[in-house]
């Protein structure tokens, strides 16, 4: 399971950019912030260094951010924080994450109360390093421990991004107890995690960790597909085919796969990219089944052949899972 970073909170309230203008491009409305924010600069407002930094950042621009955040990490904890990811995943320079690890540390230990709303995220993130072991010695014990800070038992303000992580830590087969992870799933979706709704969907409807409640489940599926949850549309094309409403299935999983960049899917919604790609390969190999049987589509075999051949190269164990229910004749 290869995780993300958690998003940096803002303590700044400020506005990084003017208001959008019909008259104005992006690249106009990001100059004027840009000469805004340097006009802030000299004229001593310490938010604005920050801010500058921050521009670039969502802006891509990731070697101008880092240049930025080096100028005053030592005197603004979010520009430390935003250094230990960048240092980890390797945004605007080589990655390296021991520095990674230690900026995130010296976040978590800091008495000063300008640290006190990064310190749930950067325990998610040094919880994900021991989680993967990069930058300290593998443990998922301690990242367990990290993330169960992080949470703090639902806490909306804490690190949502832990809460559902634990609900996906505790669905996997070496720390399984399907409660514990219905009950994170529910926390973080409580407190808008769009991958947590997605995963209660598949919970409800197939009664893990709560009794089955297909209502329930297509509720959750349904608002979280609307939301741009692939995980939660591939799920339902697979209800609408099982329940022989081919034409729909057909139509969803068209449109689902013709998303061809995961990477780019995932960040958007801030999904892992790994439960992305699985919603595709779903979507690709009932297309391809749809394509091969002539079921709510017009039969064509070399349309089947592209589409299952996809979702084998999207995810070979959900494509060798499916093959193995169709030959059982079970789809």
């Amino acid at each position: 399971m290869k995780l993300r970073s958690d998003r940096l909170p803002l303590a700044y309230g400020a506005q990084l950019a003017p208001e959008a203008s019909e008259n104005c491009s992006h690249a106009e409305l990001f100059a004027k912030a840009e000469e805004l924010l340097v006009k802030r600069m000299a004229s001593g407002d310490p938010v604005a260094w920050f801010l500058r930094g921050q521009l670039y950042y969502e802006e891509g621009l990731y070697e101008e951010a880092l240049i930025q955040f080096e100028k005053i990490k030592d005197v603004d904890l979010q520009a430390m924080y935003q250094l230990g990811v960048m240092h980890y995943d390797g945004l605007g320079t080589t990655e390296d994450p021991e520095r990674g690890v230690e900026c995130m540390k010296k976040i978590i230990y800091s008495d000063s109360p300008k640290a006190r709303h990064l310190k749930f995220a950067a325990a998610y993130n040094l919880g994900r390093a021991y989680y993967e072991g990069c930058g300290v010695k593998q443990s998922t014990e301690e990242a367990e421990r990290l993330w169960l800070f992080a949470a703090d038992h639902g806490n909306p303000k804490a690190s949502v991004k832990a809460q559902s992580t634990l609900g996906m830590l505790y669905s996997m087969s070496a720390q399984k107890d399907l409660k514990k992870a219905f009950f994170w799933h529910s926390e973080a979706c409580g407190n808008g995690s769009l991958e947590s709704q997605g995963a209660l969907g598949v919970m409800y409807l197939y009664g893990q960790g709560i009794g089955q409640n297909t209502k329930a489940a297509l509720e959750c599926l349904r608002e979280a597909a609307q939301r741009g949850n692939i995980y939660a549309q591939g799920h339902l094309v697979e209800y609408y085919y099982s329940r022989k409403f081919y034409s729909t299935a057909a139509a969803v999983a068209k449109r689902i796969t013709d998303h061809d960049d995961i990477n780019k899917l995932a960040k958007i919604t801030d999904c892992l990219p790994a439960y992305v790609a699985k919603g595709v390969a779903m979507a690709a190999f009932y297309l391809g089944r749809c394509f091969q049987l002539g079921l709510g589509v017009q039969q064509d075999q070399a349309a089947a052949a592209k589409y299952y051949s996809r979702a084998c190269l999207l995810d070979p164990d959900v494509a060798a899972d499916l093959e193995l229910a169709a030959n059982l004749g079970k789809i």
